[in-house]
């Protein structure tokens, strides 16, 4: 069903600041910030009739960049507006020949995704710093670390399946073939040490060291298609949640870092001493190649959680250990607490919806008005 500006509660896009403790939500007319734990509403903004399509927030700050959506925005769609809501304006502008797909803020850069191209500015004075050339990417695909000492972009490359590394800080720029179909979803750990990427088969995903895009895991969402919705590592990249289309979301184990420190341990071994040992810690399989069906040569997720609704969902690790946080364009928010050891079934901690959290809060004003 077709959503119109009749739909004042309905949500257009949903994203998670850097260090998931907040997340925004758009509608047709204006955004909506919340915090994670605990779970509540910290501020709106309303702007006259025009859906945005996105809200992304700059960690937990009062700067959030606007990008507008609709045949009559509010703001155009190919400008991002540095909203500082602190003084409830504009406090600047970056506006381009097309239609802006995605923003990603870090302290010191704005990313800007269109449909062919990634443009790189810096934050405080807007300046132009790097221009990247991708394939057609209309979901404007792109991650980028958050440490203060490394700056790392994904985004899809040149060609089908590829991701383009840069490594900004040492003006590193490298090409890697990620999977044979095209690039669904991406991510980045919070350093730009590892990536992650699902293609559009959604079945795989692999993990990578993006000093040499070394494949170090191998993970299996499932054995049918699936539309990968997100992508996410905890902070200290021992796990991967998962979401998709089929209505669960996983969260996979990780060995990364191990096969990381083996790598480095075996620096005065031979180059293919080093390289067998990713691929054991990939689990590979390799001495059963053309014997064991390729399901089983990748691992499978440790813990699960199956939501009833059918919506698009994305995920986040929670700042409580071994807890994700789940929103979807339902209305739907979730916080649900795995078992490290024995996996299964996660188990919800607690459960609301953003939409008839929005319907009580206009009833209460109204009330309190009259």
């Amino acid at each position: 069903m077709s959503l119109t500006p009749r739909d004042p509660l309905s949500l257009l896009h949903l994203s998670f600041n850097q260090d998931h403790s907040c997340f925004s939500a758009t509608t047709f007319y204006g955004f909506h910030v919340y915090n994670t734990n605990p779970f509540h509403q910290l501020f709106r903004r309303k702007f006259p009739p025009s859906a945005l399509s996105s809200a992304e927030m700059l960690n937990q700050s009062n700067i959030i960049a606007l990008v507008g959506s609709g045949s009559h925005p509010h703001f155009p769609i190919n400008k991002v507006m540095l909203w500082d809501d602190q003084q409830g304006k504009c406090i600047g502008e970056l506006s381009f020949r097309s239609t802006v797909r995605a923003v990603k803020l870090r302290r010191d850069r704005v990313i800007v995704v269109l449909e062919m191209k990634v443009f790189v500015y810096n934050l405080a004075d807007f300046k132009f710093l790097l221009k990247m050339e991708t394939v057609a990417n209309p979901k404007g695909l792109c991650a980028v670390s958050q440490a203060s000492d490394s700056i790392v972009i994904a985004c899809p490359g040149l060609h089908r399946g590829q991701v383009r590394l840069d490594h900004c800080a040492l003006k590193k720029t490298s090409f890697m073939t990620a999977h044979d179909s095209g690039i669904a979803c991406l991510a980045l750990t919070l350093d730009g040490k590892f990536l992650a990427t699902a293609s559009t088969k959604g079945t795989l995903i692999r993990v990578f060291h993006t000093a040499n895009a070394t494949l170090l895991q191998e993970v299996r969402r499932g054995s049918n298609a699936a539309q990968i919705y997100s992508l996410t590592f905890d902070c200290n990249a021992q796990w991967l949640a998962v979401s998709s289309d089929k209505g669960t979301v996983h969260v996979f184990g990780l060995k990364v870092n191990s096969a990381i420190l083996e790598h480095e341990n075996s620096g005065n071994s031979s180059n293919s001493d080093a390289g067998s040992t990713l691929s054991r810690a990939s689990l590979s399989f390799t001495k059963f190649k053309g014997v064991l069906p390729k399901y089983l040569k990748s691992e499978w997720s440790v813990a699960q959680f199956h939501l009833h609704e059918a919506s698009r969902y994305i995920v986040a690790f929670g700042h409580q250990k071994n807890t994700v946080i789940i929103i979807g364009l339902n209305g739907s928010f979730y916080r649900c607490e795995f078992d490290p050891m024995h996996g299964g079934e996660m188990t919800q901690l607690e459960h609301h919806n953003l939409l008839k959290s929005e319907v009580a809060s206009e009833k209460m004003l109204d009330e309190s008005l009259h």
